[in-house]
């Protein structure tokens, strides 16, 4: 477990606009070994607001990791990444984009805003909730974290 992590329960900011797939991530979330808390936005202009702590997100902790779709309404995923990676208090938070698009320009151009990774939903339920397993366990098991 990355030591940034440890003996504290995960924040994680889940960016879903779809209510099916923000259920989905919640319920594999819940069965994962870690204590985590995730906070769902639906979305790109309230993602922003909860890092920002503005509004009714005043005292909302800093995620640990964020999973954000692209097509979002409001501001896309595409322009909260580039938010996100141009601040210097947020750049370090890995951003796991997590997205039906299997376009190859939304691939390339995620990587040059500087995503951390790019992973097309699976169709099925079952792959889904894997796949969200296997995101926790990647980056808060095998990965080492910065600090704050």
């Amino acid at each position: 477990m990355s030591d940034s992590i440890q003996g504290k329960q995960v924040e994680i900011l889940l960016v879903e606009d779809n209510p099916g797939d923000a259920r989905l991530a919640l319920e594999a979330l819940k069965e994962c070994k870690m204590r985590n808390n995730v906070h769902v936005v639906h979305d790109g202009l309230e993602a922003l607001r909860f890092l920002l702590q503005e509004g009714t997100y005043g005292g909302a902790p800093r995620p640990d990791l964020i999973l954000l779709d692209l097509n979002l309404p409001k501001m896309d995923g595409r322009e909260v990444l580039s938010r996100i990676k141009a601040d210097s208090r947020f750049r370090r938070i890995p951003v796991v984009i997590l997205t039906t698009s299997k376009a190859e320009e939304d691939i390339l151009r995620t990587y040059d805003l500087h995503a951390n990774c790019y992973i097309t939903k699976p169709v099925d339920i079952d792959q889904f909730i894997q796949v969200v397993k296997k995101i926790e366990d990647f980056w808060f098991t095998i990965v080492k974290l910065p600090s704050e």
